[in-house]
């Protein structure tokens, strides 16, 4: 049986309109920010990287995601996992050329050509070496909210909203509930132009 769907689409010509109006929106739900809202996070492969990453066990479908980067050469993350029934904290993405870690940040899980995984007990600790190893460079955070998305949800709603875009463009911020989801997201060529893209179940 399909679940029914509710859409509301809006445009938005001014920044500061757009973004209070996601704000407003998400309310207390948890949600990703772009570190540099003016430039966002670009979503052409984001769809085939949550498909892949599923297929391949990579992430779960409760694991919550606190800071993510997909670009069409590399991708990294910040990934919330229970571990024998203790929050842990681990970034996934490509090694970082730097002087070698203090161990009370967090140990190595694998270090491998190209992809390097590390295990970190602090989120701050976390989140500091994934905007060390990416600059934050089209990077997406879990911001001013309680908690990061659940990757079961970003799954279930984002290809809702990315299939009733007009054009390409970049994520500027989403917010994803059991029940409903909300993305702004951004032009690319340059234009002033915003589009907030809502889904959910009809109630």
């Amino acid at each position: 049986m399909t679940v029914p769907q509710t859409l509301t689409v809006r445009t938005f010509a001014d920044r500061a309109d757009a973004l209070a109006h996601f704000f407003q929106r998400a309310g207390e739900a948890p949600r990703l920010v772009a570190f540099d809202d003016a430039l966002g996070c670009p979503m052409e492969i984001a769809l085939a990287a949550l498909e892949w990453t599923r297929a391949t066990g990579v992430l779960p479908d409760d694991d919550v995601l606190h800071a993510a980067r997909l670009t069409s050469e590399t991708a990294a993350a910040v990934i919330e996992r229970r571990i024998e029934g203790q929050r842990q904290f681990i970034y996934l993405g490509p090694r970082l050329d730097a002087p070698p870690m203090d161990v009370f940040e967090g140990r190595v899980l694998f270090d491998e050509p190209g992809v390097k995984a590390l295990e970190f007990s602090q989120r701050a600790h976390a989140i500091a070496h994934f905007l060390r190893a990416t600059g934050g460079t089209g990077a997406l955070l879990a911001l001013l909210g309680r908690r990061g998305p659940e990757v079961r949800h970003m799954r279930r709603w984002l290809g809702s909203i990315l299939g009733e875009l007009d054009r390409s463009r970049a994520l500027v911020g989403g917010w994803f509930a059991a029940s409903s989801a909300g993305c702004l997201l951004g032009a690319t060529d340059g234009e002033p132009d915003y589009r907030y893209i809502e889904v959910g179940i009809e109630s």
